[in-house]
């Protein structure tokens, strides 16, 4: 069945799904992941659109509580631990997956220490 798909096809959608992470403060770049998910019926552009949403809602989660420590001040003693953390996770994660996707399209690929939700 891995041969009924278009390669190139499920190369570009599966990229796109995980570049959108870089505009990860747009809403548009979680909608589309979530578009594809549901009107894709290639299995493996599927898991990477799963995989992406899920990449994208940890990011916000995290995005969220680094706010919330910086504003009660222990922020500051934990900023030059977790922002480098996190600029890890919003640009070098997401440039990887891209390169992946487009280098292996038959393979979902799966983030690191992100916590999944079943989609």
């Amino acid at each position: 069945m891995e041969g009924v798909y278009d390669p190139d096809k499920r190369k570009l959608l599966s990229a796109v799904c995980h570049g959108l992470l870089f505009f990860n403060v747009s809403l548009i770049s979680i909608g589309v992941p979530i578009g594809l998910l549901l009107i894709s019926d290639d299995p493996v552009v599927k898991e990477n659109a799963k995989e992406s949403v899920n990449m994208h809602l940890n990011l916000w989660v995290l995005s969220g509580v680094l706010a919330f420590l910086y504003f009660i001040l222990i922020g500051f003693l934990l900023v030059p631990v977790l922002v480098p953390l996190f600029i890890v996770a919003n640009f070098v994660l997401p440039a990887w997956a891209v390169y992946k996707s487009l280098t292996e399209p038959n393979e979902v690929h799966r983030y690191p220490f992100i916590f999944r939700l079943p989609l």
